[in-house]
């Protein structure tokens, strides 16, 4: 009985998994990249903190992009490092660029939204692009964005960047993280937007028009939110704006961590995505990635040590898994392109699908209580 029980549970995730994957068919090419744009204006907000050791190729990345691009303001919170040294050095190379402090974090805020806003408040483009310090933004990318978002008819749209990874760490477990978002959501770039309540959005690269932002109260409706991007994106579509999510990995790079432990602890700490979703999502979301994603290679793997009897029971979930495990190995040829730096460990690490899928159930019952630099209550 119990055996049954768990063919109908993983048939069930295995049915709704290749529905939500199947939307790749017709997922528009990756973003290439465009020297000019239509005629407009894009203004850039960074928010720092301490962010010396990674800005410098973020900067010299947007210093590249055409006049489309019109000014650059970093919304520094007091860093201690030399970063804002370095926002300076650039602006007397190029105008565009300028260093604001913002200011002191209200109560209610995360760090980050605090300061996009407070970027967004003096911002003059008819666009408002949120880059984060670690990305390498490459040529074309600003045109190409703005281009891509007028012809689609979007008000907001996000890239998913190709992630840049050098240790056996990362190459093993950043893989592994990044696909519990593809088998809850589906492939970047489909044609078909989703409901409001399953949008997707990067804020490492998050483009919106200036006026339709504001209107709809800035990044105040993500102020206590530790994935503000995504919860951001989701008001903004469940409001009527048109909100896009897009393979950016021609056109964006960006190295988010250095090590596995970094990778375990910082991202691994906002992909359940609690501050967007209802619980009742959230937990769904965790019983989906256990049975699809963090079980069928110790079941297989155990009903293939043990044999199954001729049990019809054992035999149909020897079945189900072995076709998550082909879509497993499937995908992680389709994530290829998306990796630089990628080594042996990155086709290593389906074998940390399971502790990706615990990951998620960890950060499902927990609240982060530090981000990027800060204490929170």
């Amino acid at each position: 009985m119990v055996w049954w029980l768990l063919v109908g549970l993983q048939g069930g995730a295995l049915l709704l998994l290749f529905m939500r994957l199947s939307r790749g068919r017709t997922r528009r090419p990756p973003l290439a990249p465009q020297n000019e744009g239509p005629s407009t204006t894009v203004s850039v907000v960074i928010p720092t903190l301490n962010e010396a050791e990674r800005l410098g190729p973020c900067l010299e990345g947007l210093h590249q992009q055409g006049p489309l691009l019109t000014e650059i303001i970093v919304v520094d919170s007091r860093s201690q490092d030399g970063t804002v040294a370095l926002v300076e050095a650039m602006a007397r190379r190029d105008p565009r660029f300028r260093a604001v402090t913002d200011d002191p974090l209200p109560p209610g805020w995360v760090g980050r939204p605090w300061a996009l806003q407070y970027g967004l408040d003096r911002a003059q483009g008819v666009w408002v692009l949120g880059i984060d310090a670690d990305t390498v933004p490459q040529p074309g990318l600003v045109a190409a964005m703005v281009q891509q978002a007028v012809d689609l008819k979007y008000d907001a749209l996000s890239l998913a960047p190709r992630f840049i990874v050098k240790t056996a760490g990362e190459n093993w477990l950043h893989p592994a993280l990044l696909l519990t978002l593809v088998y809850r959501f589906g492939p970047t770039g489909a044609v078909q937007d989703p409901p409001p309540e399953r949008v997707m959005a990067n804020g490492q690269c998050f483009l919106a028009r200036r006026a339709m932002l504001v209107g709809a109260g800035g990044y105040r409706v993500a102020r206590s939110s530790f994935c503000d991007d995504v919860t951001l994106a989701r008001h903004l579509a469940k409001h009527g704006a048109r909100v896009g999510f897009l393979d950016g990995s021609q056109v964006l790079k960006v190295r988010m961590y250095t090590s596995f432990w970094e990778t375990w602890q910082e991202w691994g700490r906002s992909l359940d995505l609690k501050d967007a979703s209802t619980p009742g999502q959230q937990w769904a979301d965790v019983v989906f990635l256990g049975l699809a994603l963090g079980l069928p290679l110790p079941l297989l793997v155990w009903l293939i040590a043990t044999g199954t009897n001729g049990e019809l029971a054992l035999v149909t979930l020897l079945v189900i898994n072995g076709l998550f495990l082909t879509l497993r190995l499937l995908l992680q040829f389709a994530i290829w392109p998306s990796f630089s730096g990628a080594n042996i460990f990155f086709w290593l690490s389906p074998l940390a699908d399971p502790l990706a899928a615990l990951r998620i159930l960890l950060s499902t019952l927990q609240r982060p209580k530090r981000w990027r630099g800060r204490e929170y209550s």
